[in-house]
């Protein structure tokens, strides 16, 4: 019981420290939310009038820790024909559908309980120290009102919030309508494909309609593999870098690159440093295992001795070489690399003024600002947002497949 002069200041103190008292243990129980990234579906559209499709969905688990991942089954489709495999070993994974419940418990944010999910038991936990699980989840949609036919056109129509995408058209149709900008693809089995990247913060509203040629497209002339480098899939790149500015006196700037290796053989992953630009402290990590990949810098004639493949070496080319077990069939590695430039031509400070000029060659590309410096141009259209320490970040997509000629100014705050 409270002393008859007790202070209103001291009651709700000891309120707030009752509360906490019985929060604590809850908060303990909370999981971690589930988290992931670099998601990329791509949807093959089956026989017209079945209402078919079979997914591909590939998705990283970022959550540290987690050792399982739920992904929803969206209602109003009738998902049969699952399997959940482990991008890296290539490896079946266990899963099973379960409830809203078991999703919750799991840290997924759940708005219906009606919902179902495939449960995913991941081959590792995920790595606490930046690291990742990554996933394909293959599965067999049956939705009257995503896929139909109408007259002699099928039409695939469908909200899509997945920023990376892909429709692959049933053999022997042609594409005559679709409402989002995207690439055009054949397939190899002469089907066609249609690609796009959203790079909006918005769903993509998608309406895609084809209708049946008289015979069906042979696969593409042999002619056309010389092309292959500007006819590959943008929203399936595996590529992703983030440059954060040092003070602009320094010229410097460090960055880390995301890179995805999946060819048979391959053991090395060589970084030529553009001419200008200084490297140093490089780095990298196995993000499938948070395990170091060793590293090496060679310059001039030793890059040539190392047989990298390295063209037009000079006495002044500098490389750094990173080097990890080769990839065997049907798996992958992913890695992080990160390492700090120095370039006096493209990043530098002119009368008070800081300026980034770079040509940004891969379709993602993050630049975060040094603290203290406000935005006053991008040449480029990109997404700008404030991290939570104050530095302002701008994230550029280009889905076509040329380079763009950024050009970034910021002044002091």
């Amino acid at each position: 019981m409270l002393a008859p002069h007790t202070d209103l200041g001291t009651v709700l103190g000891m309120r707030r420290f009752i509360l906490c008292l019985i929060a604590a243990p809850l908060a303990a129980q909370q999981p971690s939310r589930q988290t992931e990234s670099d998601e990329y579906t791509r949807y093959e559209l089956l026989a017209p009038g079945s209402s078919k499709f079979r997914i591909s969905y590939e998705v990283t688990a970022t959550t540290p820790g987690a050792t399982a991942y739920f992904n929803s089954i969206r209602m109003g489709s009738t998902a049969s024909d699952e399997r959940v495999i482990d991008r890296a070993s290539g490896q079946p994974l266990v899963f099973a559908e379960v409830g809203a419940a078991e999703a919750r418990a799991g840290g997924v944010r759940v708005n219906n309980e009606n919902q179902r999910y495939i449960k995913a038991t991941l081959a590792r936990p995920v790595p606490a120290n930046g690291g990742e699980q990554r996933l394909l989840i293959l599965k067999t949609y049956e939705d009257t009102m995503s896929y139909r036919v109408r007259g002699d056109t099928i039409v695939f129509t469908r909200p899509l919030g997945i920023k990376r995408n892909a429709v692959v058209l049933p053999a022997g149709y042609e594409l005559v309508h679709a409402t989002f900008p995207a690439q055009v693809l054949q397939e190899p089995d002469g089907r066609v494909g249609i690609a796009f990247w959203n790079s909006t913060p918005s769903e993509a509203a998608v309406t895609i309609r084809a209708v049946k040629l008289r015979a069906a497209l042979a696969a593409a002339p042999r002619r056309l593999e010389a092309l292959a480098e500007r006819l590959s899939d943008r929203a399936h790149q595996n590529r992703e870098i983030v440059y954060f500015l040092q003070q602009p006196e320094t010229n410097a700037f460090d960055l880390y690159h995301d890179y995805t290796e999946s060819r048979p053989g391959v053991s090395t992953y060589v970084n030529v440093v553009r001419a200008g630009s200084t490297v140093s402290k490089p780095s990298a990590v196995n993000l499938d295992t948070g395990e170091p990949i060793p590293w090496e810098v060679l310059k001039g004639e030793a890059i040539t001795r190392a047989g990298l493949g390295v063209s037009n070496v000079t006495p002044q080319t500098e490389a750094v070489v990173f080097r990890f077990p080769a990839i065997q069939s049907g798996t992958s590695l992913r890695l992080r690399i990160s390492e700090t430039y120095t370039d006096t031509v493209r990043y530098k400070l002119v009368d008070g003024e800081l300026v980034w000029d770079r040509a940004f060659g891969r379709p993602s590309n993050i630049v975060v600002l040094p603290l203290g410096w406000v935005l006053t141009n991008s040449s480029v259209p990109c997404t700008v947002s404030t991290r939570p320490d104050g530095r302002v970040q701008l994230d550029f997509i280009n889905g076509r497949n040329d380079e763009i000629a950024t050009l970034i100014t910021a002044r002091r705050r």
